[in-house]
């Protein structure tokens, strides 16, 4: 195996390993976002909802299919297995169509979501002002610590508080109202976003022409050639002529 292909080896280990941490996170986040004891409680409010379950869904099955390609991938690299080396270029050519995919719609759909998502906000707080529920209480301090915001504009109650980012009093008084920040977040930085998606997917090409790189070096017609031995070595020198043909000679 040449130098790039050594290379690409260690890439493609690297890159995998990377990929099962991000897929393990994505199963862990989507199994806790369901189950969760702290997150059962977001499923008696307004995140039971067709979205919200088929957006779990997405994210159980993505980490599940990126360990799959993350297992696949180290076994074909360290291996050297052509057949294991194929089927992680399938699924990773289809992992680079997805991500592509959702770069766009989210670049597109952009505006809609942050509505969606600062509308639900004051769906959260407006609840969680007459139960003050545990669950609501998680999702609001989520939401206010990813924003840095906190409410829905106006004076802030003292039990609300608690769910703002940490500083001091006349900071907790003052804070920008969420759903503001939220749609003015989305729609700026809505390019960035689609360039995550793009580099990712950039990412995902440079292991596939590395799985490529080595299965062309793992084929029948890149293997070293059998070492030849010269004739005249003292190895394959002609065995000695029986007496009988030596009288005859």
């Amino acid at each position: 195996m040449d130098a790039c292909a050594q290379m690409c080896k260690c890439f493609l280990i690297l890159f995998n390993i990377l990929f099962a941490l991000l897929g393990f996170v994505m199963v862990g986040l989507g199994l806790w976002l369901r189950f969760g004891a702290e997150t059962r409680g977001f499923f008696d409010i307004d995140l039971n909802t067709a979205q919200f379950t088929i957006g779990i869904i997405v994210l159980l099955v993505t980490g599940a299919l990126m360990l799959v390609v993350a297992v696949v991938g180290n076994c074909g690299a360290c291996c050297g297995s052509k057949s294991a080396l194929g089927v992680f270029s399938c699924l990773v050519t289809v992992l680079v169509i997805i991500e592509i995919a959702a770069g766009v719609m989210a670049f597109i759909w952009s505006k809609q979501v942050s509505k969606e998502l600062a509308n639900f906000y004051i769906t959260v707080y407006t609840q969680y002002l007459n139960t003050q529920a545990e669950g609501q209480a998680v999702t609001l301090r989520f939401l206010n610590h990813a924003f840095d915001c906190c409410g829905v504009g106006g004076a802030i109650e003292v039990f609300i508080r608690n769910t703002c980012p940490d500083g001091s009093f006349l900071q907790q008084i003052t804070y920008s109202s969420c759903p503001s920040v939220i749609e003015g977040m989305f729609q700026t930085k809505a390019p960035m976003v689609l360039g995550g998606f793009l580099g990712t997917a950039g990412i995902m090409l440079v292991a596939l022409v590395c799985s490529s790189v080595i299965r062309r070096q793992n084929s029948p017609s890149h293997m070293s050639p059998p070492a030849y031995v010269l004739l005249t070595s003292p190895d394959t020198a002609p065995y000695p002529l029986p007496a009988y043909h030596q009288q005859h000679v």
